[in-house]
Parts: C-alpha cells; structure tokens; sequence
C-alpha cells in the first residue's frame, strides 16, 4: 500500500464540479413524503441483554415502502431528562450485531440508535443483521448491492437505504428518552456515505460524524480504485456496454457531493490518505462541499480504510463534548 491519490495540500482545496440533476430536490422531497404518508410505528422492545448500566431496546420501524427496519436503541439507565441520540449507520455488508457491541456512546451520557442496513448483515462473524430488502431492481447485477436497480434512480437501492435512514432520525428524536435537538448521524464507509444524506436531506440533525465516507465522487471513485465495492460498478459497465449514460444518471441522485452541499449540521469527518477502498479525494472532495461552517477533518497518513480506529473514536468523543459545551 502507498500514497496514490492527489498529494494533501492538493486534497485540502479539492472541491470538484457536483454532477446534480435538475430534478434532485424534487425527487427527494417525492421519495420522503411517500415515505411519511405512514408513520413510523416503531416498536422498542425491553431485551435482557444482562448490561447493568444501560436499559436495550430491540427496535423495530417502518422504512421505505413500509418494510420493517431492524434497530437497537441503548439508553444510558437512570439518565435524569432527555439525552442526546448518535444515530449510528453500519459499514458494507454488515448488520447491527449484539448490544454489548454499542456501550461506547452509552458511557458518554447518550443514547444511541443502531440501525441495520436492509438486506445487508451476512458478512463478519459478529455484525450479524435482521432486515431483509423485498424490494429489488429488475436490471443484471454485479454481486453486491451497487448496481441493485442501477438503471432506475427509482429502482436503485440506495434510494431505500437512505429514506430509511431518515426515518431512523425520526425515530430516535420521538423517543422520549432522547432530546430531540441533540440527535447525531454517525457511521463509517458506507455507515459514513448514509450519515451524509440522512444530514443533507433532514434538517433535524444537530451534527454528524462522518468517517472515511463510501458513496461519494462516483465518477473519479470509479476510474481510481479496483477495490469493492465501487469495483461492483465498474464490472457491471464492462458487460452492460452502453448503459453507461443511465448509471451515472442514476448515481447522482445518490452522490454523498450532493447531499453535503445541503447539509448544514456541524461535522467532523476522518480521512485516511492510503485508504483504497474510499479514495481519500472522494472523501475531500465531500468535506470541501459540506456546507455548514463548522466542520473538521482529521487525517490519517498511514492508514487504510480502517483509518483513524479507535485513536478517532476518542477524538469523536472529545468534539462532541465540545460541541455541546457551546450550545
């Protein structure tokens, strides 16, 4: 592994032309009012999750077209008011797990919401998940979920992950735990690339945290790495010759420039400069465009997609509290 992208002080001004369609405010104000038409109708179901500390809540709500989204809401016990609520989005082919595998937020005095993605949870011994997607594209598809409907911004799957993940956020700030002006989006690659749309298209969150972001600069993504995930998308190019105009049609509707243009919450985001997976000029690339005033970045020269691990979760920790402390 070795440094491949643009060098750091060509990073930190990279701000690339935002490829949008006319039409994506509306196409997104169509997607979320369809999808408020009916409530959320969460459900929060005490678990025995043998935790002294916290009170476990298997959470279940309806998501895009109504499906039932799997969550886990963890709620510091005996927190006197409402507390804040990290809304925490899972990485590529992961689920939400076990409880025991979300008390960091917990031990801070915040709630945390953790959402599955749907159809994904089949990949890692302990990221197991429970929400399945009945709702596919009807195009070929290359393994994985990136070229799901690809041909279709209606039909494309990240159309429904992202409505159900701004469903979560209302979920967490109705619960009566949780102080509805102090809910976070939180996530990691593609954890980090959900956060960003939940923060672009929902006014209501108050600050994100945004690591080593997948979904994002589609176009250089694509021509720059050979990893998986966007390597789905590239593969299926190499067979399905002349669809090329429809998926990147598609694919900006679902840009993370785009929805960090509009996002306006405070944010911190990481970036690792060896990372292959998550080019660190895509990442660049929707920091610079975030719109909001308040935002950093932290930088991680030696690192792959793994980026910052444990050493930002502590620095994550230190911002928000900061954060909070100026409010």
């Amino acid at each position: 592994m070795a440094l491949f992208d643009l060098p750091l002080e060509e990073l930190r001004s990279y701000r690339p032309e935002r490829h949008e369609p006319d039409d994506f405010d509306a196409f997104w104000k169509r997607t979320l009012d369809e999808a408020a038409r009916s409530a959320p109708d969460a459900e929060f179901l005490p678990v025995d999750a043998a935790l002294t500390a916290v009170d476990v809540f298997d959470t279940t709500f309806s998501g895009w077209g109504g499906h039932p989204i799997s969550a886990w809401l963890v709620v510091p016990r005996g927190a006197e008011g409402p507390v804040p609520c990290v809304v925490q989005y899972i990485g590529y082919g992961g689920g939400r797990g076990l409880p025991h595998d979300h008390l960091v937020w917990a031990a801070t005095g915040r709630a945390v919401l953790v959402v599955d993605t749907r159809g994904q949870g089949a990949v890692g011994r302990n990221s197991a998940g429970s929400t399945p997607d009945p709702h596919g594209g009807g195009n070929p598809q290359a393994p994985g979920f990136m070229t799901r409907g690809i041909l279709d911004p209606e039909a494309y799957y990240y159309r429904r992950v992202f409505t159900d993940a701004v469903r979560a956020v209302d979920v967490a700030a109705a619960h009566p735990a949780v102080d509805a002006a102090r809910v976070y989006v939180a996530g990691g690659s593609q954890g980090g690339g959900i956060a960003t749309a939940a923060a672009g298209l929902h006014p209501g969150v108050a600050a994100a945290l945004i690591d080593v972001p997948f979904l994002s600069h589609f176009r250089r993504a694509l021509t720059l790495t050979d990893r998986d995930p966007y390597q789905e998308i590239v593969l299926f190019l190499a067979t399905q010759r002349g669809t090329d105009d429809d998926v990147f049609t598609t694919l900006s509707y679902f840009d993370g420039l785009n929805f960090a243009a509009r996002a306006t919450a405070p944010a911190l985001y990481s970036v690792a400069l060896m990372d292959q997976v998550c080019p660190p000029s895509t990442v660049f690339a929707s920091y610079n465009h975030w719109s909001g005033s308040t935002k950093d970045i932290s930088v991680y020269p030696w690192n792959g997609h793994e980026g910052g691990s444990a050493e930002h979760r502590a620095t994550q920790l230190r911002w928000l509290r900061d954060l909070e402390a100026q409010r």
